[in-house]
């Protein structure tokens, strides 16, 4: 059978490592030729790598809208226009809000909300001008939920929300739809760094560390990042064109 994506064109952000690189391989194996952008090129080309000639990478900050440009332009130079955009790049950072500089609040949204808006402003004349495009952005539970000692993070993570909303109902008649997939607590290297800072901070082991992350999820585990990468997928093929405007959350029923 026919993969239905074969011959689209994707931009994941974030592409490197854990929810970003399961996305980025499912896509390949729907027939996708997809830009692999992210800020470290060696993690960036082993994963291209592995996943053959349907790839293509390039380098860039997310909260730079001047490297945004550029890069869309040069990947649509190659690859053709962006027809799916996975705004996936994200930082997570944490302390006690009224001891939290401001260097970190910044950092936040420059990463994890204006980096979504850059990556978002890069593509969309493209598929406005097609009629045509499926943006997904990994949002996280904290953009519905909201989670101690990660203030920056959740506000930033509630914008992206905010700005899929909003921009889903501006192009809800152009054969564009703009959704969330808010992951919980999911096997990726961000999570392992909070496990070895809760366990730095706290003195409890990993094991206990993580039982306390797990505890949130009604199914007591982490998310897997296949998962999440399976729920993109999903809002991207054929079938789902009147789901928009939506915040999923992959989160083992922590938020409904």
């Amino acid at each position: 059978m026919a993969a239905v994506l074969a011959g689209k064109h994707a931009l994941v952000t974030g592409a490197g490592r854990g929810i970003g690189a399961a996305i980025a391989t499912r896509l390949v194996q729907e027939g996708v030729r997809v830009t692999l952008l992210g800020r470290t090129a060696d993690v960036l080309n082993a994963l291209a790598q592995k996943l053959g000639a349907q790839t293509q990478v390039v380098t860039a900050d997310v909260s730079s809208a001047e490297q945004m440009r550029d890069v869309v332009q040069s990947a649509s130079a190659q690859f053709g226009p962006i027809d799916i955009l996975v705004n996936n790049a994200g930082q997570a950072r944490s302390a006690p809000l009224h001891k939290a500089d401001d260097e970190l609040w910044s950092s936040m949204l420059a990463v994890n909300l204006t980096g979504t808006y850059n990556g978002i402003r890069a593509v969309l004349p493209s598929m406005l001008e097609r009629n045509f495009g499926r943006i997904v952005n990994v949002a996280s539970t904290a953009g519905l939920l909201g989670y101690p000692y990660v203030t920056a993070y959740c506000a930033a993570k509630h914008g992206v929300v905010g700005l899929t909303r909003a921009l889903a109902l501006e192009v809800a008649n152009r054969n564009i739809t703009v959704n969330a997939v808010c992951p919980g607590y999911t096997d990726t290297d961000i999570v392992r760094d909070t496990i070895r800072n809760i366990t730095a901070k706290t003195g409890r082991s990993e094991q206990e560390a993580l039982e306390a992350l797990v505890a949130r999820n009604p199914q007591r585990r982490l998310i897997q990042p296949e998962e999440v990468a399976s729920t993109v997928i999903w809002l991207c093929l054929p079938g789902s064109e009147s789901i928009t405007g939506q915040s999923i959350a992959v989160a083992g029923g922590e938020a409904m």
